[in-house]
């Protein structure tokens, strides 16, 4: 009898693990940088075609931020990040509360406390992490996640009136 339990959980652990691999997609993952700012966003495609952003980053002012996927994956600190372009947009308008909208970059903000840190998990739709087919951000120029200085207000054009660009991250393949 032990060895049937045995043998049933090993079965059931493999096969566990394969639709694990299986259910998993895609990964991009992307190292944030900015003064005196740190982190990583993670970005994994999940079997329902929604993709897992996760956000672990320190050294933020307090309050919220505005925090996008941006069209191109540049991350210039020089010219305050403006080389990643605009937002991901697809030709809808930004903002949930646009009726044309919202842009597939568009995030939550992120709720920074008095200690610096944002972590966090949303989840996104409108965009693919793989390197084929129109909805990718791998693309020929790639794609980059910005924090901005202040809110999003989830309306105004084209980008939510929230502020500076604080933090880049580039996107790269996690192999």
């Amino acid at each position: 009898m032990r060895t049937k339990i045995f043998t049933l959980t090993v079965a059931m652990a493999a096969l566990a693990a394969n639709f694990a691999a299986a259910a998993d997609g895609d990964r991009v993952q992307g190292s944030l940088a900015g003064d005196n700012i740190t982190g990583t966003v993670t970005m994994l495609e999940t079997a329902s075609g929604v993709v897992l952003v996760e956000i672990n980053a320190e050294g933020l002012p307090e309050g919220e931020h505005g925090f996008h996927v941006h069209e191109v994956g540049q991350c210039d600190g020089e010219n305050g990040f403006k080389s990643a372009g605009g937002h991901l947009a697809r030709g809808l308008e930004h903002g949930i509360k646009s009726q044309n909208g919202p842009h597939p970059g568009d995030m939550p903000n992120l709720h920074v406390g008095s200690d610096g840190i944002a972590k966090a998990d949303v989840f996104v739709r409108g965009f693919t992490l793989g390197r084929t087919g129109n909805m990718r951000i791998l693309d020929d120029d790639g794609s980059a996640v910005i924090i901005h200085a202040g809110s999003d207000d989830y309306s105004t054009q084209p980008s939510g009136d929230a502020g500076d660009r604080l933090a880049c991250a580039v996107l790269e393949p996690v192999e």
